[in-house]
C-alpha cells in the first residue's frame, strides 16, 4: 500500500525545542526506482487533429460531455500506437457507466473494460489483475479506491479527470454525503503512480496547465476539518480529557471552535450530553456523558446507529437495529454486477417490501441468510457453494455479510455491560403484530436519523402538475426529446422500459412522451416500484435510443402533404387494449367523471381501509338494479370465499380538505360512516379517485363528518393539493359548456387524424420503408413532487 503525506507538516507538528529553538522532526527519503511517467494536459492535446479540446469549466467539478469524448479519442490513439498496455481511468460509479457506452459502442475495437467500484462484486474487482486476452486491450474505469491500495502491473496510460468524490458534512444539518470536487494534487499524483511500474508510463490529466497550477490545490483537506466531530468529543469525555475545545486544539489539522461548538450543541440535542438544570452556571459547549453517550462512546459504529441500538432496546426491536447498524456501518453488502444494476436494484427493492427503505432491505436480507446460525456449516464445501450460489441469484456478497455478521456479534458483546439483550423467545408469526412490529421499527428509525431522516423534492406540486398534463406522478415518467412520428416507435420504447415493469399506455405530446405503468388496487396511493426503476435507469445514465426512421423520408415515401401535421400529434397507446389512437381533448376525458360528479350519491359504505379513505356503492334505484343483478350472477359461480368480502365496491373516496390525526381517528371515522347511509357531494375528481363531503343525517339535518373529526379533536383543516384545486376548476368549467360547432369540428378533425394514423401503422408494420437507420436519444425526467426520501 502506498500514500502520500504532507512531510513538512509533520515534521513540524513533532518540533523539538533544543537550546531555544525549534527542531522539525528529521525527514528521511528513501529514493526509488520507478520508470519515467511523461505527464500531459489538455493543452497538449490540441495539435492532434480529431480531438476537440474544449475550454476549462470552473464553475463548479462536472464532466462535460465533450470531456467524455477526449477521452475515448485518446484511448483509440492508444490502440492505434500499441495494443496491450492497460489504460487506468478513475471515475464515479455514474460516470464510469456513461464512458463504459461510450467505449463498448466503438465499432472494430477489441476491448476489454472492467469497473473498481465498492459497489460491484469481488470477483468482477478480481478481474482486473487478469492478462488480457491477445490482441484485446484492457482499460480499468475505476474509483479512487485503486488510488492508493491497488497496483495492476500491467497499467502503461493514466487518464485522469483530476475529480474526486468527497465525504463531506453540511453545516445546517450536519448531514454527511459524497460530493463531486476537484481532486489534490498529491491524491493526482497517487493516480499517476498507477503507471510506470514495469515500463515507461503517461498520464493525461484532462484539465488545461494553468488550471492545473492555480485551481487544483495542494493536500486534500484533513477528515477532521470536514467530518463530524461527534465520536472524537464523545472520546475525549469519556477519557475525561478535559474541555473538548482545549484539547482538540492541539491537533495536527484542528478543527476550527465553530465546527467544535456546533458538534457539542448537537449531541446535547441528542441527548449524548447532559444539559444542566441551571444553565446560568452550565458552560454552554461542555457537558457531562449521559447514559445514551457512554453507549455512544463505546461503540464503534456513528451516532446515529448508536442512538437506534439504543432505542430499539427500548421500544423491543434491539435485534433489527443492531442489523441495520451493523450493515450501515460497512460497504453495502447488496451486489450491483455491472450491466446488472438494475436486476441488482429490483432486488432490493424486493427485500425492502412497500417500505422502500434501505435500512428494511438489509434487514430482511440478512435475516434470510441467517449467518450466525450456518457457521457451523461453513466448513463444508457443498453448504459454502450453496451459500455462494444463493448469493449470486439473489445478488449478495457472502462474504461482506460475514463481516456484517461479525460485527452485529461484537455489537451484541458491548452492549451487555447495559443490560441490553436480544430476546429469545420464537417470533410472533401473527401477520397484524409483524405489522405493528415494523412499523414500530419505522418510528425508531425516524427518532434516530433526526433531523436527517427525510429530504424534500426540488420540484413543487404545482409544476409537477403542469409538466405531467395532470397525470399521477406515481405511476408516470416523463420523457423529452422524443423524434416526429414518435408514435410509430411505441413498440421500441415499450421494450425500453420492459426492464422496469409492464407499460399500461404511452400518451405522445409534442416532442414528450408519457410513460405509464401498470398497477394493481392494493398499489392505488403508493408510487410504483417501476417508477423507481425508471428513476434508477435515469441515476445510471442507461441510454433511451430509438432506431427512426428521418421525418422527411416519411412523407416522402407516403407522398401525402396532410401527414407533416402529424409530426407531434397528441397520440395515445393502450396496450392493454391494443389501441393507437388520436389523443381525447380534456372535454371529452372528463365527461365520464360529469354524471358523478354533478349531483350528490348516496352510498353505503363496504370498507375503510384508513381515517378519510374509504369504498363504497351507490344505492340509488338505477345502481341497485344492476347491484342485484350482478350479485345473481356472482353467486351463480362456484368461487372461493375472500378475507373481505369487496365485490360490490364501485367507488373509492377520501375525504375532502381535512389532515388527519392518527391516533383514534380511524376507530372514530369508521365509525360515523358504518352501518349508515351517507349523502356524499363530490369536490373533485383526482386520478379515479373521489375527493368527497360527506354527510351522514342526524334527525334534524345533515352534518359533514369532516366538521365533526375536526371538533371532536381527531383531524384538522388542510390545504386541498393543487391537483384537486384544479380538478376542481376545471369541473365547474366544463359543467357549463355546451356542445357547439367547435367541438363538432374538434371531434371531426379527430377522426381524420386517427384515419391518418391507422395508415401510417399499417405501413410501418409492413415494413415497406425497411430498418430504421438514425438513432435518437431520449431524456427521462420525473416529477414525485410528493416523494420524501427515508
Amino acid at each position: 500500500m502506498s500514500a502520500t503525506i504532507n512531510c513538512k507538516e509533520f515534521a513540524d507538528y513533532f518540533v523539538v525545542p533544543i537550546r531555544n529553538k525549534l527542531y522539525p522532526a528529521y525527514v528521511f527519503e528513501v529514493e526509488g526506482k520507478p520508470y519515467a511517467i511523461e505527464e500531459y494536459y489538455l493543452n497538449d492535446l490540441r495539435h492532434i487533429n480529431y480531438i476537440k479540446v474544449p475550454p476549462q469549466i470552473f464553475d463548479e467539478p462536472m464532466i462535460a460531455k465533450e470531456m467524455y469524448e477526449v477521452a475515448v479519442s485518446l484511448i483509440q490513439l492508444f490502440d492505434e500506437l500499441e495494443m496491450k498496455e492497460t489504460v487506468y481511468s478513475p471515475l464515479g460509479l455514474a460516470e464510469m457507466n456513461y464512458l463504459h457506452e461510450l467505449l463498448t459502442s466503438m465499432i472494430h475495437k477489441r476491448l476489454q473494460v472492467y469497473l473498481l467500484h465498492s459497489s460491484v462484486t469481488l470477483e468482477e474487482q478480481n478481474n482486473v489483475f487478469f492478462t488480457p486476452v491477445p490482441g484485446y486491450r484492457k482499460i480499468i474505469l475505476s474509483t479512487n479506491m485503486a488510488e492508493s491500495s491497488v497496483t495492476v502491473q500491467d497499467v502503461k496510460y493514466v487518464i485522469d479527470f483530476c475529480l474526486t468524490r468527497t465525504l463531506v458534512c453540511d453545516e445546517d444539518t450536519n448531514y454527511q454525503s459524497l460530493r463531486l470536487c476537484w481532486a489534490s494534487k498529491t491524491s493526482c499524483n497517487q493516480r499517476k503512480g498507477r503507471a510506470g511500474r514495469v515500463s515507461k508510463g503517461y498520464c493525461y490529466r484532462l484539465v488545461h496547465k494553468d488550471f492545473w497550477t492555480n485551481y487544483i490545490p495542494e493536500n486534500a483537506l484533513p477528515e477532521m476539518l470536514r467530518c463530524p466531530l461527534g465520536s472524537t468529543v464523545l472520546k475525549v469525555k469519556l477519557l475525561d480529557m478535559g474541555e473538548p475545545r482545549a484539547l482538540l486544539a492541539t491537533a495536527l489539522s484542528p478543527p476550527s471552535i465553530g465546527d467544535i461548538e456546533r458538534t457539542i450543541l448537537q449531541l446535547k440535542e441528542m441527548g449524548a450530553l447532559a444539559i444542566s438544570a441551571h444553565p446560568e452556571e452550565e458552560n454552554p459547549y461542555d457537558g457531562e456523558l449521559t447514559f445514551l453517550g457512554r453507549v455512544l462512546a463505546q461503540l464503534p459504529v456513528d451516532q446515529h446507529l448508536g442512538k437506534l441500538i439504543v432505542l430499539g432496546h427500548v421500544f423491543g426491536c434491539l435485534e433489527e437495529c443492531l442489523i441495520i447498524a451493523a450493515a450501515l456501518s460497512f460497504k453495502n453488502f447488496f451486489a450491483m454486477p455491472f450491466r446488472q444494476h438494475l436486476d441488482g436494484y429490483r432486488n432490493k427493492m424486493n427485500f425492502s417490501g412497500n417500505s422502500k427503505s434501505d435500512c428494511i432491505a438489509l434487514v430482511d436480507a440478512f435475516k434470510v441468510t441467517n449467518i450466525p446460525c450456518m457457521h457451523y456449516i461453513i466448513n463444508f464445501l457443498c453448504a459454502l457453494q450453496e451459500e455462494l450460489d444463493w448469493g449470486r441469484a439473489n445478488y449478495i456478497q457472502i462474504k461482506r455479510i460475514r463481516e456484517v455478521a461479525e460485527l452485529f456479534e461484537e455489537l451484541k458483546n458491548r452492549i451487555k455491560p447495559f443490560n441490553m439483550y436480544i430476546n429469545t423467545q420464537p417470533p410472533v408469526l401473527d401477520q397484524e403484530y409483524m405489522y405493528k412490529q415494523r412499523f414500530i421499527l419505522q418510528v425508531v428509525m425516524a427518532g434516530a436519523f433526526y433531523p436527517n431522516y427525510f429530504t424534500f423534492g426540488q420540484c413543487d406540486e404545482e409544476i409537477a402538475v403542469k409538466e405531467l398534463a395532470g397525470r399521477d406522478s406515481k405511476t408516470v415518467v416523463m420523457l423529452k426529446n422524443i423524434p416526429p412520428y414518435g408514435f410509430l416507435y411505441y413498440k421500441q420504447l415499450q421494450s425500453l422500459f420492459r426492464q422496469c415493469g409492464q407499460v399500461k399506455s404511452i400518451a405522445y405530446d409534442g416532442t414528450r412522451a408519457f410513460v405509464e405503468f401498470s398497477r394493481n388496487p392494493a398499489e392505488r396511493f403508493k408510487t410504483l416500484p417501476a417508477v423507481y426503476m425508471a428513476l434508477k435507469m435515469f441515476q445510471l445514465r442507461i441510454p433511451l435510443e430509438l432506431n427512426v426512421h428521418p421525418p422527411e423520408m416519411i412523407e416522402g415515401k407516403m407522398e401525402v402533404a396532410t401527414f407533416t401535421g402529424l409530426r407531434h400529434t397528441r397520440v395515445n397507446v393502450d396496450f392493454q387494449k391494443q389501441i393507437v389512437e388520436a389523443m381525447q381533448t380534456s372535454f371529452d376525458a372528463l365527461e365520464q367523471s360529469q354524471t358523478i360528479a354533478s349531483l350528490p350519491l348516496s352510498i353505503c359504505v363496504t370498507e375503510v381501509v384508513e381515517v378519510g379513505h374509504f369504498w363504497g356503492y351507490r344505492i340509488d334505484e338505477k345502481n341497485m338494479t344492476a347491484l342485484k343483478r350482478l350479485t345473481a350472477e356472482i353467486n351463480h359461480l362456484d368461487l372461493m370465499p375472500l378475507p373481505v368480502q369487496n365485490q360490490n365496491v364501485s367507488v373509492t373516496s377520501g375525504v375532502h380538505h381535512a389532515f388527519f390525526n392518527i391516533y383514534g381517528a380511524s376507530q372514530r371515522f369508521a365509525s360515523l360512516v358504518n352501518d349508515c347511509v351517507l349523502i356524499v357531494k363530490v369536490y373533485s375528481v383526482v386520478h379515479s379517485v373521489l375527493h368527497v363531503d360527506v354527510y351522514r343525517y342526524s334527525g334534524i339535518k345533515e352534518v359533514n363528518i369532516r366538521d365533526m373529526l375536526i371538533e371532536e379533536g381527531y383531524a384538522e383543516l388542510a390545504e386541498e393539493s393543487y391537483e384537486s384545486k384544479q380538478s376542481n376548476e376545471l369541473k365547474e368549467f366544463y359543467s357549463k359548456q355546451v356542445e357547439n360547432e367547435e367541438n363538432v369540428t374538434l371531434k371531426k378533425n379527430k377522426q381524420e387524424e386517427k384515419r391518418l394514423i391507422e395508415t401510417l401503422l399499417n405501413h410501418f408494420s409492413a415494413n415497406k420503408f425497411g430498418t430504421p437507420n438514425c438513432k435518437v436519444t431520449s431524456e427521462m425526467v420525473s416529477f414525485l413532487y410528493e416523494a420524501i426520501k427515508t
